[in-house]
């Protein structure tokens, strides 16, 4: 299993594994007292910070699933995210309505590609 490294494990997950080359994390906001537009800012900015802690960038995520509490923050998360995603290396990304925890707005799967050792 030396292949595989895990980055900030507890008992119960990751908050990073990569493996052959490919990171898959989740992040939600640190903040959820904020509205769905406040949740989704920090959410992209946190995919920012770990792109970095882990040598790579926009430019390399492979995908990105989206969960939202309210379907109608949809138009919400697009305009952020066109802002925010290279438009020219965009990942497949898919947006999905569901119940997530107190007072979360938006949760994001994300898989990107990592420089391999």
């Amino acid at each position: 299993m030396n292949d595989i490294r895990r980055i900030g494990t507890s008992n119960r997950w990751a908050d990073i594994v990569v493996h052959r080359g490919v990171a898959h994390w989740v992040e939600i906001a640190e903040d959820v007292s904020c509205e769905a537009r406040g949740q989704i800012a920090q959410v992209l900015a946190q995919i920012d910070a770990t792109l970095l802690a882990i040598d790579s960038d926009r430019t390399r995520l492979l995908q990105v699933l989206v969960y939202i509490a309210n379907h109608d923050d949809g138009p919400v998360l697009n305009e952020l995210w066109d802002a925010w995603v290279p438009a020219e290396h965009p990942p497949v990304r898919a947006l999905v309505q569901a119940g997530l925890g107190r007072d979360c707005k938006v949760e994001m799967v994300v898989t990107a590609a990592v420089p391999q050792a």
